[in-house]
C-alpha cells in the first residue's frame, strides 16, 4: 500500500488493473487500492474524462470563415492521468493521424493548461480517441480534436472559464484554428455566426429551422485545407463582395424563418467556391445535381472535398418515417450518380444539425461522502 501510494496521482484505471493482476492482490487489497487512486485527485481536478465533439459544416456557401453548423456525426476522445504518454486512434484518420504531441487533441489540452496558467503542469496522460468525423473532408475533423483537447484538459484540471461577456472557450480554440467558423458550432452547437469585433472573437446563434436534413458527399481523397486556402485572392471586387454579403444575410434570414426554399439563393458564393473548383472538379457537378434533384441548397463542405446539400421534410426518426415525404434519399442518389460520372468515387452521409456542441460524458472523481455534492450527477449522453 504504501508503494502504491507514492504513485497514485499518476495513475489510470488500466494501470490500477495490470497492477493488481501483477501483484495478485486480495479482494479487500483491491478495495483499498481503487479506493486510494479515486481519492487521490479530489480538488485537483479529474482523473478520467471522456469527451463527445460533434462534426461541422463551415462556410455554407457565402459565410466565409465566419459561419458553420454543428452535424450529429461525433468523435470521442478519453484522456486519463497515467504513468507514461500513450495515444490510440480507432476510427477514421487512424492511418494518418499523429500519436504523439503534436496530435491537435494533445494542442487543445496543453493550449487549456497554459489558458490558466498551469503550462509547466500538463500530467503525463494517456489518450484514447473514437473517430467517427471523416478526416481531411470538410467536415470539422480538426476543430474537433481541438475542441475535445480544450474541454479535457479543463475537466483534467478542474477548471471552469468564463463564457458571458468572454467566451473564453471560443478564444482559446480560435488561436489554435484561426477562425471561428468551425470551432464555434463545434463548442455551442447548432448554426453560429462568428466575427471579431477588434478586441475578441464573438459567435451568436443562428435559429435553426425544424426537420432540416444534411445530404453529405465525402468523396474518397482528402484535401489539406491550407493547400484550398491558398488558391484564393487576398484581395476580392467590390462586385464579388457585394454578391455574398447579401446572401450571408440571405442564409441568415431563410433559417431563422424556415424559409428553406431561399437557400438555392442563399448558398451561392464568389469569393472561395469559384477559386476551389479547379482543386475540386467534382464541386459543380455535384451542386447542380443536388438542387436538380430537389435539395433546397448546396454547397462545397468548408475547404473541401466535401459537398453539402440541404433538405427539409424530417419529421420525427427517419428510419421510422416514410420516405417519400423527404427528399434525401433522391439528394443522395443524384450526387452519387453524378460522382460516378465523372469518375469521383466517395460515399453519401445523411445526417442532421444538433444543437449543442461539445460536452463531457462522463468523469472519474470522488467527493465527500458526507457532503451532497456527491448526489448530484450531470448526466450526458
Amino acid at each position: 500500500h504504501r508503494r502504491a501510494s507514492l504513485c497514485v496521482p499518476m495513475l489510470g484505471d488500466v494501470d490500477v488493473d495490470a497492477f493488481i493482476r501483477k501483484h495478485g492482490l486480495s479482494d479487500d487489497a483491491k478495495l483499498d487500492l481503487k479506493s486510494l487512486v479515486e481519492g487521490a485527485v479530489v480538488g485537483v481536478g479529474k482523473r478520467r474524462v471522456t469527451v463527445r465533439v460533434p462534426a461541422t459544416t463551415a462556410n455554407m456557401g457565402p459565410g466565409f470563415d465566419c459561419c458553420g453548423m454543428a452535424l450529429d456525426i461525433w468523435n470521442e476522445v478519453t484522456v486519463e492521468r497515467a504513468v507514461s504518454f500513450s495515444f490510440e486512434i480507432e476510427g477514421e484518420g487512424a492511418d494518418k493521424l499523429p500519436r504523439d504531441k503534436s496530435n491537435l487533441v494533445v494542442r487543445g489540452l496543453e493550449a487549456a493548461y497554459k489558458f490558466i496558467g498551469k503550462e509547466n503542469e500538463v500530467p503525463v496522460l494517456r489518450y484514447w480517441t473514437k473517430n467517427r468525423i471523416p478526416f481531411a473532408k470538410g467536415m470539422g475533423s480538426s476543430s474537433a480534436a481541438i475542441v475535445s483537447g480544450i474541454l479535457a484538459g479543463l475537466a483534467i484540471a478542474g477548471f471552469n472559464l468564463q463564457v458571458k461577456g468572454e467566451e473564453e472557450l471560443l478564444q482559446i480554440a480560435t488561436a489554435i484554428e484561426g477562425h471561428p467558423d468551425n470551432v464555434a458550432p463545434c463548442i455551442y452547437g447548432g448554426f453560429q455566426l462568428g466575427i471579431h469585433n477588434g478586441k475578441r472573437w464573438y459567435t451568436d446563434r443562428v435559429t435553426l429551422p425544424h426537420g432540416l436534413m444534411c445530404v453529405v458527399f465525402c468523396p474518397d481523397h482528402i484535401t489539406e485545407t491550407s493547400a484550398a486556402r491558398d488558391l484564393l485572392k487576398s484581395q476580392v471586387d467590390l462586385e464579388d463582395s457585394v454578391f455574398n454579403s447579401g446572401r450571408v444575410g440571405l442564409l441568415v434570414a431563410a433559417f431563422a424563418t424556415n424559409n428553406l426554399h431561399w437557400l438555392r439563393t442563399a448558398t451561392e458564393d464568389a469569393l472561395h467556391q469559384p477559386q476551389r473548383s479547379s482543386l475540386h472538379t467534382h464541386l459543380m457537378p455535384l451542386i447542380q445535381a443536388a438542387l436538380d434533384a430537389g435539395a433546397h441548397g448546396a454547397c462545397l463542405s468548408g475547404a473541401g472535398p466535401a459537398v453539402i446539400a440541404f433538405t427539409g421534410g424530417r419529421a420525427g426518426d427517419v428510419i421510422a418515417q416514410n420516405v417519400s415525404e423527404r427528399k434525401e434519399l433522391e439528394v443522395a442518389e443524384a450526387m452519387l450518380a453524378a460522382a460516378d460520372k465523372i469518375k469521383c468515387p466517395g460515399q453519401v452521409l445523411i445526417t442532421k444539425p444538433i444543437e449543442h456542441g461539445g460536452y463531457i460524458v462522463s468523469e472519474t472523481v470522488s467527493y465527500d461522502p458526507d457532503t451532497r455534492r456527491h448526489r448530484i450527477h450531470y448526466v450526458q449522453d
